[in-house]
């Protein structure tokens, strides 16, 4: 019995694995490896502030795919505007752009970390075999599913059984989830770890992967508990990676400058084995965003433009082929530090944030197109304190990435 109720559990798991993987890149654990080096344990209440972010608009998505059968972009083309729609389509493909590049990089960090070869090659042997998955792989999202719940359990599992062998200070880790001041000086840091979980293009794209699955409002549910297990699985591990550098890096003096250094951190439990666990978990993590990333991008601006909503249509998979291919010439063509522009990549993804999360707030408050699944008080009031963030992230992340650009 216990044995059939966990996998109708399993079974019933797919679009909040999807989520968690494609937002757990390279530069999710690079972000986390590097503050929690740097910062120890006294930024973690920041994930939990982006997961609970995360999760108000994601469960907000979901409630809106399995109560209409018109898509979400459809739906506010049709109550707000075209240009809303398209301009949210636009915002959409620009922040998996954004990831894109850091996707591309963490490809060749991790490979070069493997084999030694030249971290540009990469992702020209990578971008390749995405494109052909897109256009050829039959039911890609179950196959995606599949890959992207192996390959967050694993990840997890090693960072929680090196915990166990590093023994971090529990009192420490507590208070780094009490909320403390913040200096100028640490807004990069908290605009990149939100940056890593308040990711509202995935959130948004939730709505398609649930009527993908033909759930509805009987599915809501369970609907419901996939995302929030999704952000929660993504929470965790970013927790997960501050407290194993802040445990272990932060002591030694360690500052992250390369997947090398990062991987020191599984060293306690991996030994001289860890360079290349890590270096394949990272290009693991990396490939599987990569891949999720550039077909949510896709996906979303093709339905803004009306040009089709399903991987099964030609335009998503086109413009999911654009993503593939800018975010590999751009990673290609980068010259500069690799880490700390997977930093700013994750960071500057929040820039067209806003206008993502006022499509999805005034849908989900139009009775006509919600009926009874209209957002209550509660939910308003953290949607809204979630937009009022990220508004100012967005203001200081602006002046940050002028000045990034300017000095390239």
């Amino acid at each position: 019995m216990m044995i059939l109720k966990i996998k109708k559990i399993f079974k019933s798991i797919g679009p909040g694995f999807i989520i968690a993987a494609v937002v757990l890149g390279p530069g999710s654990i690079t972000v986390s490896s590097k503050i929690g080096s740097a910062e120890g344990y006294r930024l973690l209440w920041v994930i939990v502030v982006g997961a609970v972010a995360m999760s108000v608009y994601t469960t907000m998505s979901v409630r809106f795919g399995v109560t209409n059968e018109k898509s979400l972009l459809k739906v506010i083309s049709e109550e707000y505007g075209k240009w809303l729609s398209v301009s949210i389509g636009i915002c959409s493909f620009l922040a998996a752009l954004s990831f894109q590049f850091g996707n591309n990089l963490g490809v060749g960090i991790g490979m070069h970390t493997l084999t030694g070869v030249g971290e540009y090659v990469w992702p020209l042997i990578f971008t390749p075999t995405a494109i052909l998955l897109t256009f050829y792989a039959r039911k890609l999202f179950q196959v995606l599913e599949l890959l992207m719940m192996v390959m967050v359990i694993v990840l997890i599992l090693a960072f929680f059984i090196n915990l166990l062998f590093i023994k971090p200070d529990l009192l420490g880790v507590a208070k780094g989830f009490v909320p403390t001041p913040v200096s100028g000086s640490n807004f990069n840091d908290i605009a990149a770890l939100i940056g890593t979980t308040l990711v509202l293009h995935n959130a948004f794209f939730q709505s398609y992967l649930v009527q993908s699955k033909g759930w509805k409002t009987t599915d809501l549910t369970r609907s419901v508990r996939d995302a929030n297990f999704g952000v929660f699985l993504l929470a965790l591990m970013s927790c997960l990676v501050v407290v194993t550098s802040a445990s272990f890096l932060k002591p030694l003096g360690i500052t992250v400058n390369s997947a090398a250094d990062m991987a020191i951190q599984l060293e306690l439990f991996l030994g001289s084995l860890a360079r290349y666990i890590f270096g394949f978990g990272f290009v693991a993590a990396a490939f599987s965003s990569l891949m999720v990333n550039a077909v949510t991008g896709g996906g979303l601006i093709a339905d803004s433009l009306g040009m089709g909503r399903t991987m099964d249509e030609k335009m998503p998979k086109v413009f999911t082929t654009v993503i593939l291919l800018m975010g590999m010439s751009i990673a290609v063509f980068f010259n500069g530090n690799v880490i700390y522009a997977l930093i700013m990549a994750q960071a500057s993804s929040i820039l067209g944030v806003p206008l993502i999360a006022i499509g999805l707030f005034l849908v989900l408050n139009n009775k006509a197109v919600m009926g009874r699944y209209i957002n209550n008080k509660l939910q308003n009031l953290l949607a809204i304190a979630g937009f009022i963030l990220i508004c100012v992230l967005v203001f200081f992340m602006y002046g940050k990435l002028i000045g990034y650009i300017g000095s390239l």
